[in-house]
């Protein structure tokens, strides 16, 4: 993985901890839908639509794990069944990403730059 240069962010005033972020989140990304690749999940290509359904799916499993209380997670009792589900979707979406090859660590940044500009809840927004 090339590291993030100066020149190709393309988010003006991005701190040193911003752009660390980004490289570090865009190599485990690669090794995250690397493995998927091992393990058999695009021997042929999902469509956008299944890829979505897939992480709406962890959102799902992670509502259920709050109806039920969040218990410790069955296969890594060490954190909550929420804190595994949300992992899960955070995995569905490197691994969709790398395959599209797109820059969903550097959007991240730049939203949040861009929400740090935008009025207390967005203008009067009520939720």
């Amino acid at each position: 993985m090339e590291p993030i240069l100066e020149e190709k962010m393309t988010q003006p005033n991005v701190s040193i901890s911003e752009k660390y972020f980004i490289e570090n989140y865009q190599q485990l990304e690669e090794k995250v839908h690397q493995l998927a690749v091992e393990k058999g999940w695009w021997e042929q290509d999902r469509n956008d639509g299944e890829a979505i359904a897939l992480m709406h799916s962890e959102l799902s499993e992670a509502l259920e794990a709050l109806r039920k209380g969040n218990p410790p997670d069955s296969k890594l009792p060490e954190f909550s069944s929420v804190e595994v589900e949300l992992a899960d979707v955070i995995i569905r979406i490197m691994d969709m990403s790398a395959n599209r090859k797109w820059r969903v660590s550097e959007a991240l940044v730049a939203k949040h730059l861009f929400n740090k500009s935008r009025p207390h809840k967005h203008g009067g927004k009520k939720f």
